[in-house]
C-alpha cells in the first residue's frame, strides 16, 4: 500500500456517505482528494449485522455506493486475522481490532474518532 493510502472505521464511512457533516474537516479534505481509501470486510460484516439486527438503517445498495464513490474493498487474510488475535485487549471490539491489524500490515492510516486506536501503535489520521 502507499504513504496515502487510508483505511475508513465504520463511522466514518457512514459519515462520509450520508451524513459527511458529521465528519472532521480533515476527514472531509483526505476523502475529497486523490488518496486510496480502503473499507474492510470487517466493516461490511460489522455493518450488515447491525443492518439486519435493526440497529443500523442503511440502504440495501450501500456497498455500491461505497464502491462509486471510489472506496476499495480489503479483504481479510490470515495474516491480518492472525494479527488481531495477537494484539493487546485495550480495544475489546473485534471488528476494531481486526481494523487495527489490516491497518499496520498494509501501512495504511486508520480514519476514525474512535480514541482507542491511539492505545495501538498505528497511523491515526
Amino acid at each position: 500500500m502507499t504513504v496515502d493510502a487510508y483505511l475508513l472505521d465504520s463511522h466514518v464511512l457512514l459519515w462520509a456517505l450520508y451524513e459527511s457533516d458529521k465528519l472532521p474537516e480533515r476527514y472531509r479534505t483526505v476523502l475529497a482528494g486523490s488518496a486510496q481509501t480502503f473499507v474492510s470486510a470487517a466493516t461490511v460484516w460489522e455493518v450488515e449485522i447491525k443492518k439486519k439486527n435493526g440497529a443500523l438503517p442503511v440502504p440495501d445498495k450501500i456497498w455500491e455506493q461505497c464502491a462509486r464513490t471510489g472506496h476499495q474493498f480489503l479483504p481479510i487474510e490470515t495474516a491480518h486475522a492472525r494479527a488481531a488475535a495477537m494484539l493487546p485487549l485495550h480495544h475489546r471490539d473485534p471488528f476494531d481490532r481486526m481494523l487495527i491489524a489490516q491497518a499496520k500490515l498494509e501501512r495504511l492510516t486508520i480514519l476514525t474518532v474512535d480514541r482507542d486506536f491511539a492505545k495501538y501503535d498505528v497511523s491515526i489520521a
